[in-house]
């Protein structure tokens, strides 16, 4: 049991005992107390004057001399009107630091037996992949992660959007306008190429509805008449009846774009466990629609299309298959949740889908809980925010979107840049360098990304990001370089550190019971970021922890202490602090420098 856990159930006692009152532990909770009063955690009592009938101040008093009394970590208190502020003892700050210095599987909660699914990227093969797939691909890797560290198996899963009409486009393109080119003769990565075709395509598109609007058809007329996507339509039927010369044509140009993927993914470092194919689900759920039907949660109208009324649910009927019986996408999802249960048994199955796709989402949960799915319970959408630039909106058709290749390479340029400026790399070899500069400038990126709340809309700044100062990845970055630094240092002084046992330690300064706290926060961190889908609290916390440790090592110079147990606890104190911030970095998708 830890200490806050021992001081709430002290504080249920001591309800027992003074007033004469039976709290559940649920009912009571401790928050930080506020840094301009002395006290470490503070319990608030306004809710529980009901039960005390009397003051504030008279409440708050009898509890805290209970807690003095009779709960060991409690040293003393104070009270400011409602609120008692608790101060604890020397003694339980080293035992909780010694609890977790001597804990190998600190930060890692205990397997839980439920499986969760994450699908995350989802990306279409017809582009490479640009910002907003950035902080998809992140976003999912890093949940998927602190679910982990929950204690949930998990399985990471990329759905690729392989075909469609906007798939025949670029193919289309391609057989106008490429001669024969290939990512080798071009010299550009497959997906570049798939996506320059993309654009070829748009292009020539929107020449020929100008043509045919000089030629007098009505905009809407000439829109559907441009030869060009006619002809991508027609590709998208032969597709569909596997006629040979397309399916080589889409396997080939398909193929160059997963190679163009896979370069992209690793450079990112996300990974996969399971990949599905549209093309291979996209006929899935037509038995879902007849399961449905006769369990009456679909109806049929008089012209044989298929819908679903949630009305009663706040939202309006939908539908789910075409009266010439062919599918929409709420279809094939159907058929992809139930095939995903069959692949894994997953109890929870998290979709990290921008929050475009919210009503759609909405629906599709609905609907399989309605069916009665052992799943439906656990189908979460991870609705996120777009990434905005200074610049405006991104448009893939129109070849305006901030490429995720070149910014991850302008990030790395602009980190060498600064690294550089602020001469931080003196003794490096040239490899050393060039790896420092991947580090740091994926760290910025990915740090940047993740440190907003998923459902914000944000504006990425690049400059900002790589900052050495402020809530950046760099700072947390150089300040795990500069604690490597310190161990190095106190391992060639010969300085023992590794079993630390608090002998020997009369005081701790407030300095280090600060960061104590903070260090004992990491597995309560960790679930509330799994438990809300959300890297922001982690990516706050290792901020908080980074700038508490800078302002410990400013207070208490390590290696100006001349008593042997002090500077060993200083020491081990970077030490566990260092592998706090690797492991809840680790978790968000960033490596950390021991040298910078």
């Amino acid at each position: 049991m830890n200490i806050q856990e021992n001081i709430i159930q002290g504080i249920q006692l001591a309800f027992q005992n003074i007033f004469n009152q039976d709290l559940s532990l649920d009912q009571i909770s401790l928050s930080p107390t506020r840094k301009e009063f002395e006290g470490t955690y503070t319990f608030v009592v306004f809710p529980f004057l009901k039960v005390s009938r009397t003051t504030p101040e008279n409440t708050a008093n009898q509890i805290g001399e209970y807690l003095k009394e009779n709960v060991a970590e409690v040293a003393d208190f104070n009270v400011v009107k409602g609120f008692l502020n608790l101060v604890l003892n020397e003694n339980s700050w080293l035992d909780v630091f010694a609890k977790i210095y001597t804990n190998p599987n600190f930060g890692q909660l205990p397997a839980n037996g439920q499986k969760v699914m994450v699908e995350y990227s989802s990306p279409n093969t017809n582009k490479p992949l640009h910002l907003g797939h950035l902080r998809n691909n992140f976003l999912g890797y890093s949940v998927a992660e602190i679910l982990k560290a929950n204690g949930y198996e998990v399985t990471k899963a990329n759905l690729v959007n392989d075909r469609g009409i906007h798939i025949c486009k670029s193919m289309v393109a391609y057989q106008h306008f490429a001669n024969g080119e290939t990512p080798e003769s071009s010299g550009l990565k497959g997906d570049h190429l798939a996506g320059k075709y993309y654009v070829l395509f748009d292009q020539e598109y929107k020449k020929q509805i100008k043509e045919l609007m000089a030629d007098g058809q009505s905009e809407e007329e000439a829109k559907k008449n441009a030869p060009i996507l006619l002809e991508a339509q027609e590709m998208l039927r032969k597709w569909e009846a596997n006629d040979e010369a397309t399916v080589s044509l889409w396997k080939q140009m398909n193929g160059w774009v997963y190679e163009g993927f896979d370069a992209s993914y690793k450079r990112m470092g996300v990974d996969f466990d399971k990949t599905y194919y549209e093309s291979n689900t996209y006929l899935l759920g037509k038995d879902i629609v007849e399961e449905g039907l006769k369990k009456e949660v679909f109806f049929k109208k008089d012209n044989g299309s298929v819908w679903v009324d949630l009305t009663p649910d706040g939202l309006d009927e939908k539908l789910v298959l075409r009266g010439d019986g062919t599918s929409v996408y709420i279809t094939q999802d159907m058929g992809t949740a139930d095939l995903k249960y069959d692949d894994f048994k997953i109890d929870k199955s998290v979709y990290v889908v921008g929050n475009e796709q919210d009503y759609h989402f909405d629906v599709l949960f609905k609907i399989m809980q309605k069916l009665g799915r052992p799943y439906g319970p656990g189908l979460y959408h991870l609705s996120y925010g777009m990434v905005d630039l200074p610049t405006g909106k991104m448009k893939s058709r129109e070849g305006t979107v901030v490429d995720a290749d070149d910014l991850m390479q302008e990030m790395v340029d602009t980190a060498a840049a600064h690294t550089k400026e602020l001469g931080k790399i003196e003794g490096f070899t040239p490899e050393q360098a060039t790896e420092l500069y991947e580090i740091l400038g994926l760290g910025a990126l990915k740090y940047f990304l993740l440190k907003v709340d998923p459902k914000k809309r944000m504006l990425f700044n690049p400059q900002e990001s790589i900052e050495f100062q402020g809530n950046t990845g760099p700072f947390i970055q150089y300040s795990h370089a500069r604690i490597a630094s310190i161990l190095r240092k106190a391992d060639q002084l010969g300085v023992d550190y590794s079993n630390f046992d608090g002998k020997g330690i009369e005081k701790i300064e407030e300095s280090e019971s600060s960061l104590i706290f903070l260090l004992n926060d990491l597995e309560k961190k960790i679930k509330q970021a799994g438990d809300d889908y959300s890297p922001s609290i982690l990516a706050q916390y290792l901020f908080d922890l980074a700038k508490e440790y800078n302002r410990f090592y400013a207070d208490l110079p390590i290696f100006n202490e001349n008593d042997p147990a002090i500077l060993a606890f200083r020491v081990a104190l970077s030490a566990l602090t260092a592998k706090t911030i690797k492991k809840g970095m680790s978790l968000l998708g960033i490596a950390v420098p021991e040298r910078m």
